[in-house]
Parts: C-alpha cells; structure tokens; sequence
C-alpha cells in the first residue's frame, strides 16, 4: 500500500472526518475569547511588567492598531476554521498564528503554556495533512493543469456549515454579554 493510498483510505473514513471537523470547531474555540479582547482593545492578561513576559504582552498591547489586527486575525481564523466550507484556509491560518505562539511560549518559558501550545502546534499540523490534497495544488509547478484527483472524501454539509457559524456567533455573544469587551 503506498503513501497516496493510505492518504485515501485515512480520508475517506467517516468518523475520522467527523473527528476532524470537531477538532476545527474545538481549536476555533480557543481563539475566540482572547481574540475578542485583543479585537476590542482589552488587555489579554494582567501579569506585572516587571515579568518578562507582563512586558512582552503590555509591548503588544501598546501597539494598539497591531494588538487589535491580532486578535481579528484570531476571530477570522476561528470563523474560517468552524464554518467547515473554508477550514482549509482556516487551518493555513491556524497553523501560522499557532506557530508564532508556539515560539513565543518556548522563547519566554512559560511555565507549562508550553503544552498547550504544543498541542495546538500539533493540531495545526494535522489540519495541514489533512487537508494536504488541497493545500499541495498552491505549490505545485503549473496549479492549473496539475492532475486533481476526483476521489470523494465524506465531507462537510449545510448542517455543519450552520453548526459551526452558530457556534461561533453565540460565542461571541455570550463573551460580549458576560464581559469580555466592558
């Protein structure tokens, strides 16, 4: 069995299609609430900065424009990632802010955020493999004439669409009802 084969056959398995959509919505999620503060101005924590790291974040927060461009970023990368339809572009995105955040926890030894972001790191990486037969046409030679396979992969539909488009805006609710933004 070869490398594409085994690339389909993991693909064409329901629960794990199932899986994977629920791991777009679940890391969607993650993003949502500290986006929506950096989005709105707030600050993200209220760590001293005489901490190394209270400084970084309060640099961060002090950019303003830039602080705020972050946390949009994170908001549209959360919506990309949970409306299913332009997860792949969500998961591009994920996978790039995730990194950056991987780095900056190692870099300034967060105790034990590390993991998390470790974790997330990981499942940025297997939303890329994933979607690997879409990602691949944007580096091939000629994207225009390559040979696009016509397998259909159980995938997506208007439920989990609206599913995940639902849950992002009552998440965006309750976090503006319950503070997040006063």
């Amino acid at each position: 069995m070869n490398l594409q084969s085994t690339y389909a056959s993991i693909r064409s398995k329901k629960s794990l299609n199932i899986f994977v959509m629920l791991t777009r919505i679940l890391v969607g999620f993650a993003f949502i609430p500290s986006g929506l503060k950096k989005a709105l101005g707030e600050r993200f924590t209220s760590i001293s900065v005489d901490n190394p790291i209270g400084f970084f974040f309060e640099a961060l927060y002090q950019t303003g424009i830039y602080w705020q461009f972050l946390g949009l970023a994170q908001l549209l990368t959360a919506l990309l990632l949970m409306s299913q339809r332009f997860a792949t572009l969500g998961a591009i995105l994920f996978f790039f802010i995730s990194s950056n955040i991987w780095i900056i926890t190692i870099s300034m030894n967060f105790t034990g955020t590390w993991i998390i972001t470790s974790l997330m790191m990981l499942a940025a990486v297997l939303l890329l493999i994933w979607d690997l037969r879409k990602i691949s046409l944007l580096v091939m030679p000629d994207n225009f004439t390559a040979n696009i396979s016509t397998t259909k992969y159980p995938t997506y539909n208007k439920y989990w669409i609206i599913t995940g488009l639902l849950l992002f805006t009552i998440c965006i609710g309750l976090l503006l009802i319950g503070g997040v933004g006063k």
